[in-house]
């Protein structure tokens, strides 16, 4: 019988957290998926953590990919292989809430018109935890914002996997910013929404793709919004066009760490 939740699992060199991260699908409340990950070329001992941990569990089915697919190719990858109802993305250094897939899949099943639901993260690293992320439940709150910022973290969505199909794959084009044109996508045609609770614990680890590729990221980012903007299937603003060309100037000025802290107070969102 096919489970009607699909948990996805890229994995690149990440024995350090991997197990932590499979251990928190595990702990679900919601028992009904398969946690299918990929293995892409690691070289360190992430295969053999996998391969442990899927001779305990039949829900788990691994793959290793034959070459280095990188984020986006990865998540194509993984996109391929679901066969359930709804597909949730679990990085393999973060860790979800025990009760995070029930509240999801309740929430897609009662909201038919939603294609992606995300939730609250928890910022931690290893001096414990820090601040959380909020963000706001309402569609038409998000949209109002979302040249700003991305409506859902990706580290903690669940996707229809009939919106996948028809949005398409990930664009290989905008590495490590895939994610916002991927929901950008999903929003011309279905509506966003968010659990009010913290889902993921979300790893700040200086080896993301976040700290080492920021500049790729930010530049990848203003050209996915700037695209949107010419879609007429959302309303860009005065605001939001000079929010825009000074967050393009921030790029080649500000520190990258001085800009993250600058983006967390912006972002906060109540």
């Amino acid at each position: 019988m096919i489970p009607p939740v699909s948990v996805l699992m890229p994995a690149y060199n990440a024995k350090r957290y991997i197990a932590e991260a499979i251990e928190s699908i595990l702990a679900q409340t919601f028992c009904d998926f398969e946690l299918i990950i990929c293995e892409d070329r690691s070289n360190d001992m992430t295969w053999q953590i996998i391969e442990r941990y899927a001779s305990k569990d039949k829900r788990i089915k691994p793959f290793k990919n034959d070459k280095n697919l990188g984020i986006s190719g990865n998540r194509n990858k993984l996109i391929s292989l679901a066969s359930g109802k709804y597909i949730v993305w679990q990085d393999a250094d973060d860790i979800s809430m025990p009760y995070r897939l029930e509240l999801q899949y309740q929430y897609m099943e009662q909201n038919p018109d939603v294609g992606i639901i995300g939730g609250w993260l928890q910022f931690f690293n290893n001096n414990g935890e820090q601040n959380i992320r909020k963000y706001a439940s309402d569609d038409t709150i998000l949209r109002s914002k979302i040249f700003r910022y991305s409506p859902v973290a990706q580290p903690a969505a669940m996707i229809r996997k009939k919106c996948l199909d028809e949005a398409g794959m990930y664009d290989l084009r905008y590495p490590p910013a895939e994610d916002l044109d991927m929901s950008f996508r999903i929003g011309m045609n279905y509506k966003f929404a968010n659990i009010p609770r913290v889902l993921i614990k979300y790893r700040e680890n200086i080896s993301s793709a976040t700290f080492t590729r920021l500049k790729t990221m930010e530049l990848n980012t203003l050209d996915i919004r700037w695209k949107y903007a010419r879609s007429g299937k959302y309303a860009m603003t005065v605001a939001d066009r000079i929010y825009n060309f000074l967050h393009y100037a921030s790029i080649f000025v500000v520190p990258p760490k001085m800009k993250i802290k600058l983006f967390n107070v912006l972002r906060n969102e109540k």
